[in-house]
């Protein structure tokens, strides 16, 4: 077992690399790093930290991340309100705008449908979708979730209950130049920019 000099750099090294993809080595780096900043700089850090924990809000309209009560896309007068891109989660949303090819807005699900991990339809935003399209004019629901079969699941299941209801809803889900298996947030922008311009309808996406 590795022993350090300080156990005050042992614990900071220990926390940091709870981080996702964080091992010890990068760990170590980031610790030493941190401790050469002034302390200026690890407190506007540290600060930064506390807030996205204590003072980010989930949007109540979309479920986006967001600093008040409504995201700053859904708040937005010159995003196309008719449009609504389902995602699985907030790193999709943040994938999609980098490309700058849509100007819609966006419903977060928060997951997607797997048996095996215990998800089911009723611990996902699914029915808050619903409840938009009950409430709103919509007329287009974009499908951008992984190309897995959980993914897959997850629009079949959300599409069965909407094309009776909405026989006028456009449903599409963007094109399969992504590979399958692929997250989007893996995806390189032109890419999944593409994807999205020339996406398909959804009985024909697979």
């Amino acid at each position: 077992m590795q022993e350090y000099s300080s156990k005050i750099l042992e614990n900071a090294i220990n926390q940091i690399s709870k981080l996702p993809g964080v091992g010890k080595k990068t760990a170590v780096r980031l610790a030493l790093y941190l401790l050469r900043l002034s302390s200026e700089e690890v407190h506007v850090f540290t600060e930064s930290i506390e807030t996205l924990k204590n003072k980010v809000f989930f949007c109540k309209e979309c479920f986006n991340i967001a600093d008040t009560e409504i995201c700053d896309i859904c708040a937005n007068i010159q995003r196309d309100k008719s449009q609504i891109c389902v995602v699985q989660d907030v790193r999709d949303v943040i994938a999609i705008e980098n490309t700058a090819a849509y100007k819609g807005v966006y419903h977060v699900l928060g997951g997607v449908i797997s048996p095996m991990d215990g998800i089911g339809v009723n611990d996902l935003n699914i029915q808050a979708l619903f409840n938009r399209l009950e409430a709103n004019d919509i007329k287009e629901l974009i499908f951008a979730l992984p190309a897995t079969t959980e993914g897959d699941t997850t629009a079949y299941y959300i599409s069965k209950h909407l094309k009776i209801r909405y026989p006028e809803l456009a449903l599409t889900s963007i094109a399969r130049g992504v590979s399958v298996g692929n997250d989007l947030e893996n995806i390189d922008e032109i890419t999944l920019a593409r994807s999205i311009v020339h996406r398909v309808e959804f009985e024909t996406a697979f």
